[in-house]
């Protein structure tokens, strides 16, 4: 079990404070994990400007990334928060279940992003040809591939933090897919 704890507004620096109050603003809350990104000077700041970057990818298309990596990767944070966002952009808990098994049966273009997104992060950014030729059968571009490794990127830093802190999980906690009939 992980010694990381998540710090209030009062423990960590003026320039994480102003960042908690901007999430406040925001999202009626600061997530727990984010809450411990604070730890550092510069790492919740850091990680929120990869997060606020422009892509070519809607809000859906990356929760489909996000689904899929964090299923990957075991992150029960990230898929609860995922599940939660996604639910926000109009899936269904079936679809999101779905999601996370890197398939998406009830949209064609969304299925190959979950199909590559999911490749990427099981072969450690080496996509399969499949996957690939797919996504552009799909309609996505070289560009779009460039975008998706950003996104798997940026789950995978929250993934990945999670895994070593084990930070409180302060969403609904998603279903495990045993559980669950996809």
């Amino acid at each position: 079990m992980s010694t990381f704890n998540v710090p209030t507004k009062n423990e960590v620096s003026e320039n994480n404070q102003a960042i908690f109050n901007q999430l406040e603003k925001g999202l009626g809350f600061v997530p727990n994990l984010y809450a411990a990104l604070a730890h550092s000077e510069t790492a919740l700041g850091n990680f929120l400007a990869i997060g606020q970057g422009k892509t070519s990818f809607s809000a859906k298309e990356k929760e489909v990334i996000n689904l899929a990596v964090s299923q990957v990767n075991e992150c029960v944070y990230c898929l609860s928060a995922h599940t939660a966002i996604g639910k926000m952009n109009g899936f269904t808990e079936d679809q999101t279940l779905e999601l996370r098994t890197g398939k998406a049966s009830f949209d064609s273009k969304l299925d190959a992003l979950a199909k590559f997104a999911k490749s990427v992060a099981i072969n450690r950014g080496a996509a399969t040809q499949e996957t690939v030729e797919n996504l552009y059968a799909a309609g996505y571009t070289k560009g779009s591939i460039a975008d998706a490794i950003l996104l798997v990127g940026e789950i995978t830093i929250t993934n990945y933090f999670h895994k070593t802190t084990e930070v409180p999980v302060d969403f609904p906690v998603a279903q495990t897919l045993e559980l669950a009939t996809v």
